[in-house]
Parts: C-alpha cells; sequence; structure tokens
C-alpha cells in the first residue's frame, strides 16, 4: 500500500488558522528568544554566528565584545563569554582581550551607528594595527535601538527619523563604507560584506563569517565581517518588505561579496 503525499503549503498561513510548530532549529547556544522588532535581521546573524563557534568547535575558547544597540539585548540569550562596552569601543576593549589572551578567539559584534558613527577611529586603528581579532558589523542604516536616527551607513535617499526626507548628500554627506577602508589596510587578513535578506545571502555570509575566524586562528591579523541585516521598524516598511528593500537600497551601496583576503597557497583547492 502507497503512502499518499501531503504536501502542506507555505506560501499561506494554515487553513485551519492554526500555526503549527514543526521543529526547534534554534542553536543550542541560543538560551532563548529573542525581543526584536517583526522582520529584523539581527537576530538571523546572531544565529549563524553562534553556528560558526560550535562548527569551528571553539565555544568554550572564544570571548565576545558586544557594542550598544539593539543587538546589545543578545547578551542575556547567548551562552558565549561576553562582555559589554563603551559605545564604540569594542575594537579596543577586544585588543586588550586578545593581547592578553593571545590563544582566545576574540569578536566583537557592533551596530553601524556603534562601529561608523561612535567608533571609526577605533576600529580603523585596530585594523590598522593588525590586532588578530574579527569584527562583525550589523549594518541596517539606522540607530535602531534609539528610535530609527541616520547613521554614517545610510544611503543616499534612505527615510530615517532624522532625515524624513531622505538623506541628502548636500546636507548630510555621503554613506561611509567601512569594510571598504578596512580592506584597504595593511595588517589586515580578511574582510567580506554579507546580508541575511535571503537562504542564499544567509549561507554565504555563513560562510564569510566561517573564514574569517579561520583567518584569526591563523594568526593573519584583523578581520571583518560587515552583514547588512533588515529593520523595517527603522525604514517605515512592513516586515515583509525588509528583504526587498534592503537588496533594492543597501545592498546598491555596499555591493555583497569579499573585500580581501589572502591568497591561497599555490595548488590549493577551490
Amino acid at each position: 500500500m502507497t503512502q499518499e503525499l501531503r504536501i502542506v503549503p507555505t506560501d499561506r498561513p494554515p487553513a485551519d488558522g492554526k500555526a503549527r510548530k514543526v521543529a526547534d532549529f534554534r542553536p543550542s547556544l541560543m538560551l532563548g528568544e529573542h525581543g526584536l522588532c517583526p522582520g529584523c535581521g539581527e537576530p538571523v546573524a546572531l544565529r549563524i554566528l553562534l553556528e560558526t563557534l560550535q562548527d569551528l568547535g571553539i565555544v568554550n575558547n572564544s570571548i565576545g565584545v558586544v557594542g550598544h544597540g539593539c543587538y546589545g539585548s543578545f547578551v542575556r540569550i547567548m551562552d558565549v563569554d561576553v562582555l559589554q562596552c563603551l559605545h564604540g569601543r569594542a575594537p579596543s576593549c577586544a585588543t586588550g582581550i586578545k593581547r592578553m589572551r593571545p590563544q582566545t578567539a576574540v569578536f566583537t559584534m557592533q551596530g553601524d551607528g556603534d562601529m561608523v558613527n561612535e567608533g571609526l577611529q577605533e576600529v580603523l586603528h585596530t585594523a590598522a594595527r593588525g590586532e588578530n581579532v574579527t569584527a562583525i558589523l550589523l549594518n541596517n542604516g539606522v540607530f535602531g535601538d534609539t528610535g530609527g536616527q541616520q547613521t554614517a551607513t545610510t544611503v543616499l535617499g534612505q527615510r530615517t527619523k532624522t532625515s524624513i526626507e531622505g538623506r541628502d548628500p548636500g546636507l548630510h554627506g555621503h554613506p561611509i563604507p567601512v569594510a571598504d577602508l578596512v580592506a584597504s589596510l595593511d595588517g589586515v587578513g580578511y574582510v567580506a560584506r554579507g546580508a541575511v535578506g535571503t537562504a542564499g545571502s544567509i549561507a554565504r555570509t555563513k560562510r564569510m563569517i566561517r573564514a574569517a575566524f579561520e583567518s584569526q586562528l591563523a594568526g593573519e591579523g584583523f578581520s571583518l565581517v560587515e552583514i547588512l541585516t533588515m529593520c523595517p521598524t527603522g525604514w517605515f516598511v512592513g516586515a515583509p518588505q525588509g528583504p526587498d528593500y534592503l537588496a533594492e537600497s543597501m545592498e546598491q551601496v555596499f555591493p555583497l561579496g569579499d573585500l580581501r583576503a589572502r591568497p591561497k597557497p599555490s595548488g590549493a583547492g577551490a
């Protein structure tokens, strides 16, 4: 007797109106649910970061330094050693930790407001010194934690609480591509820019995070992965429109891909 194949459509809510949880795919290092807005991309970035720590087997030998932003609440649900520092100062704190514990995998988690507005000098000097730490930048182009104000990475024309008519280059200047700046510096081992708007981009970004930590473990110097994340609340769009807005606006200004990587030895596989 053959079993009838039952296909459950996923393009609309269940016909009976009841949502059903079929499995728990949450990483074991994530101890609870996040409290961020619907459609936010930062929890996705956290997930693939934690999965990477597990995949590399460095959970018990890693320390994170978290900046100030919506993602600051993640310290309560991350089963990883972390500390929170002053606004923008995560790279300097990470430097101190790494110099005292050089065998530890040290990483920062910062938003664009934290890294590019408040602490641009910190990340640039840390990169220029070639400090062997990994920085994770969550870039959504707004100060989400304080209400959605413009940041140094807000793209031209983007509406925020402090640029209601859209970012005007004559009035507000141009967005700062911090990953490109870091990639141009000596002492840097790996820099890449990913996104979490689609399943494909999430998979590629996870590979970038792994490559950044592998670069650190190999002692190649500073590494940075910029991750473009959705913020529908700060963008004045509905949660379902977040990924499309990300692709149509931010990805056009901040192209995805590897920006700097050590050349592979001759004869190495792809």
